[in-house]
């Protein structure tokens, strides 16, 4: 279980996107609903925060939004404190307009996690249970990385240096898995620069790990490190199928 001490933390779970790298599965039905051992990805998400004691739970969406209405419906009606938050801009932006659209969320201690980054609860309470740090990038490592990676560079003491597509190969130290715990001066840091972010048209194409790397920059991300924990990222058909190995019942 997580440290009770800690305060309640809030999730805000980007879900906006269709995923057409995963069409024809995605024509009508959201990535975020696609099942993953006979579970949509959302319902293993707000199990996994439910089970780590996160009871609000914001969950921007888009695509099909009544489609995740009706999941919420038929699950989580008992659980009010889980909320969609509509982004009318899904076509058009990327998902730092998403963290625009949850900025009111930003106003206490919380994790933001990608719409398609399946975990387990325990890797929750690792990164619940994290060194103190204003932003806290949850990490895993491996032998290579490639082009789709979202690649972090570390110092010797686990601060991050920065996070991109783009890092150089001899710089790369980890990877991101799509899940972020902001914390104590983080959150106004964070908030403050997505709405500054927004002010330029062309920050509407930009993913919401510019803003962590730019903050990155300036000491204030350090590193979670996960390895070991079950995780999956669903991009392609074939991350349904891992994803469905991964978590099966049977080894939960």
């Amino acid at each position: 279980m997580t440290n009770q001490t800690t305060p309640p933390v809030k999730a805000i779970i980007l879900s906006a996107g269709q995923g057409r790298r995963l069409l024809p599965l995605t024509e009508n039905t959201p990535k975020c609903l696609l099942p993953v051992a006979g579970k949509p990805v959302l319902a293993w998400q707000i199990d996994a925060l439910l089970a780590a004691g996160v009871e609000e739970i914001t969950i921007i969406t888009g695509f099909q939004v009544a489609l995740i209405e009706e999941l919420l419906q038929q699950r989580y009606a008992h659980h009010p404190k889980i909320k969609i938050l509509f982004n009318p801009f899904y076509e058009v932006a990327d998902n730092l307009a998403s963290c625009w659209i949850a900025r009111t969320e930003m106003d206490s201690d919380f994790l933001i996690l990608n719409g398609d980054t399946v975990i387990e609860t325990a890797l929750l309470d690792k990164v619940l249970n994290s060194q103190s740090a204003p932003i806290t990038l949850s990490v895993d490592f491996k032998n290579s990385y490639d082009a789709d990676d979202m690649k972090v560079q570390l110092n010797a003491d686990g601060w991050v240096q920065q996070v991109s597509k783009i890092v150089p190969p001899h710089e790369v130290n980890a990877e991101s898995i799509g899940l972020i715990y902001f914390r104590g001066n983080g959150v106004s840091l964070f908030r403050q620069a997505v709405e500054e972010a927004l002010r330029h048209p062309a920050e509407l194409k930009s993913w919401y790990l510019s803003i962590i790397d730019r903050l990155a920059k300036k000491h204030w991300v350090n590193s979670c490190p996960i390895n070991g924990f079950r995780w999956c990222e669903i991009d392609f058909i074939e991350d349904l199928a891992r994803a469905g190995i991964v978590f099966d019942e049977s080894a939960s």
